[in-house]
């Protein structure tokens, strides 16, 4: 098992502090780690993935490293990854056939989509029986669950996007309610563990050591401080 202790949530911090910055270092640092992370429950060798709501090409090239076949799906047609072998499609109807892949890998998606819990479904129904879903998401009460307006968005998403407009002179990437949504590490979980479809092999904050698991069990503190929940599934 991979060392996720404090060493390891300092390094992801510190490359976090550059995502805009040089989005390389904490995306090429994020990509590692992913991967890392899959190693503990599958040989990523030969491997047909999809990487759903895919960006930055660093996951492509991780991921192809650790011999994956990584196929990107994004809306976007000008993400990075795409113009390389990818897929232009939503994330709520995937255009792949049922039990059709070995694993999806979703970072960071969940908190851009309407319906999250559909999406997670659709991920689901084309992976195939034995196959995993990697499912990571920054949840809306987390000190960045604002994203760039953060952490003003604890004031009201419509007034932190206000105050950035009024600081950068042009409107966030990520409006509140329209590209970026309220969701809820309760509303992952509740969605993992009554999935009659999925087991549950890991349920955590993403970035944080090994320790700070219990911090799902308390309700409200779970939204505060778990910053990213990650989810490692295995469909049934």
């Amino acid at each position: 098992m991979s060392d996720r202790g404090l060493a390891r949530s300092v390094r992801l911090f510190r490359a976090f502090l550059q995502e805009q910055t040089d989005p390389p270092v904490f995306y090429g640092a994020l990509a590692r780690d992913s991967v890392e992370l899959l190693d503990e429950h599958a040989d990523l060798a030969g491997q047909l993935m999809l990487d759903v709501g895919a960006g930055p090409a660093e996951f492509a090239r991780a991921f192809r490293a650790a011999g994956a076949r990584y196929v990107p799906v994004d809306h976007d047609p000008s993400v990075a990854s795409v113009h390389d072998g990818g897929v232009v499609a939503t994330a709520a109807a995937l255009p792949f056939g049922d039990d059709s892949v070995d694993l999806v890998f979703s970072s960071n998606l969940w908190e851009h989509v309407p319906e999250p819990e559909a999406v997670a479904d659709e991920m689901v129904r084309v992976v195939r029986p034995g196959g995993l879903v990697f499912l990571s998401y920054t949840n809306w009460l987390s000190p960045w669950g604002g994203h760039e307006t953060s952490p003003w968005h604890w004031l009201g998403g419509d007034r932190a996007a206000r105050r950035y407009e009024r600081r950068h002179g042009r409107p966030p990437k990520n409006r509140v309610d329209d590209t970026l949504f309220r969701v809820s590490v309760a509303q992952g979980l509740r969605w993992a563990h009554s999935s009659p479809r999925v087991e549950v092999l890991a349920a955590r904050p993403r970035y944080l050591p090994d320790a700070a698991q219990a911090v799902l069990r308390v309700p409200v503190l779970r939204e505060l401080v778990t910053w990213n929940l990650l989810l490692i599934l295995r469909k049934r």
